[in-house]
């Protein structure tokens, strides 16, 4: 179990640009640590800082069974289009047709302090723009038009409003209540 709590859409650190990482200590590597729980509980590919409430810009990803972590990622090239469904874990239950670019190349800083440049084609490339969005304070939502995003911002305010009553239903309810 995960001591790291997804942040949820409404969440303001969700909508926040994050930081460089000037440091990659022995605490950093704990959290990251931390965060490939949290991603494999949920389940999920990717998971960003800002996600787990850490404003830094990095993000942990586990592609084709092979865990990794991006520090400063920065998408130097980009080419061709590419239309797939794509869910987040801060926007859970939701998923949507989204375009973006079909490959891309993308510089960071690994783990251990090294450069790393990938190149990264169709679902690898989608997972790292994804969770780059998350480190530049922009939701999946915002790549919806106006309707769509009207019709998920509805929905996901009904699944609050039900969660918010049913936490109240039980704080009532009297005995022993968890979180």
């Amino acid at each position: 179990m995960s001591s790291q709590r997804i942040r949820q859409y409404g969440d303001p650190v969700l909508n926040t640009k994050a930081s460089d990482v000037t440091d990659i200590d022995g605490k950093f590597v704990k959290l990251c640590d931390n965060m490939f729980v949290a991603m494999y509980d949920a389940p999920g590919i990717g998971l960003a800082a800002p996600q787990v409430g850490v404003q830094k810009r990095f993000f942990v990803y586990d592609y084709d069974d092979e865990p990794g972590v991006l520090i400063n990622p920065t998408v130097t090239e980009a080419d061709g289009e590419w239309a797939y469904e794509e869910g987040c874990l801060s926007v859970p239950g939701l998923s949507f047709e989204i375009v973006r670019p079909k490959r891309i190349f993308v510089t960071g800083i690994d783990l251990n302090g090294n450069d790393v440049t990938l190149e990264a084609d169709e679902l690898f490339s989608r997972l790292i723009q994804h969770e780059i969005d998350h480190l530049d304070g922009v939701l999946l939502l915002e790549h919806l038009d106006d309707d769509q995003r009207r019709e998920a911002i509805k929905e996901l305010n009904a699944r609050k409003l039900a969660a918010d009553a049913e936490r109240a239903q039980r704080s009532t309810a009297g005995g022993l209540q968890l979180p």
